[in-house]
């Protein structure tokens, strides 16, 4: 709230990047490590799974905590950004049916990532809003920035450290429980990663902040989605012989952005009952996870 009263953006823009950005560094670290260990196929189940749980349990945990128990998408930028976050979500999926995420494929998601900040920013109605008497107070706060800095930079160090030892972990666990390395992705470390995003959403719905939410949940999915995975891509093309592991999670994290979509776009709010269904969502995918192995 503090960075968009300064800049004078909107709460939706801040949380979207600036939110969005911090809690893709799990993704991003864990990436950059498994696509040098020539593992990059953990990337792609870990966003895979990091996506399917902001689509659902965190957007469904944020209803809950509203305090009108829905969550308004009143904004025309917010509907347009759905469809791009929609198109995120599944773009990598149809790029790998062919078995490869390649480099060409890398540079074609980093670019749909910067073709929406261009969108985003080629109108200054869509990012800017009018703060009163906010300047001064916020300027006199960034004073503090140093101090600021310095904890991002140990929280930084920090993350690189345990995206060493989640490769490492999700390695004895693919050998040990034979399964495979991309469903570790999906069911172990995409449930982790999108946990930033879960603790924010719910906080945000407790302050009203329902713009923030939106920002956050959707910057959550096309962040890692185009900009991380295309990053993952380039260092190491992602190969996958075998989709049996995947089919599963790829069929639900179609209908989870279906319906997310659908439930912006229809009546501009998500409600309680679509909450439900997409908290309902994400556990009959665990459920027929379980039952399938």
């Amino acid at each position: 709230m503090r960075i968009a009263r300064f800049l004078g953006w909107r709460e939706f823009v801040v949380a979207f990047f600036v939110m969005a950005f911090a809690a893709s560094l799990p993704n991003l670290f864990v990436g950059v490590t498994a696509a040098l260990h020539k593992m990059s196929q953990l990337s792609f189940g870990d966003i895979a799974g990091n996506n399917l749980v902001a689509l659902t349990v965190a957007v469904a945990l944020a209803v809950f905590f509203a305090k009108g128990k829905e969550i308004s998408a009143e904004s025309r930028m917010i509907q347009t950004t759905a469809i791009f976050t929609i198109v995120a979500a599944i773009l990598p999926l149809f790029l790998i049916l062919d078995g490869s995420l390649s480099r060409i494929d890398g540079g074609l998601l980093i670019g749909f990532f910067f073709f929406y900040i261009f969108w985003l920013f080629s109108k200054q109605e869509r990012f800017t809003k009018v703060y009163e008497g906010e300047r001064a107070l916020i300027t006199a706060e960034l004073k503090k920035f140093p101090k600021v800095l310095g904890k991002v930079i140990l929280g930084i160090i920090l993350l690189l450290l345990a995206a060493q030892g989640i490769v490492m972990a999700a390695q004895v666990f693919a050998q040990e429980l034979c399964i495979s390395i991309i469903l570790i992705g999906v069911l172990i470390t995409g449930l982790g990663s999108a946990l930033p995003e879960i603790y924010f959403a719910v906080a945000a719905a407790k302050r009203g902040e329902t713009w923030m939410i939106l920002g956050d949940l959707m910057g959550a999915v096309v962040v890692p989605a185009t900009f991380v995975l295309g990053i993952v891509a380039l260092i190491c093309p992602i190969e996958i012989s075998d989709f049996s592991p995947l089919f599963i999670a790829r069929i639900f994290l179609i209908v989870s952005a279906l319906f997310f979509f659908f439930s912006v776009r229809t009546d501009r709010k998500i409600t309680q009952k679509e909450a439900f269904f997409l908290l309902a969502i994400y556990i009959a995918f665990l459920l027929v996870e379980i039952l399938v192995k």
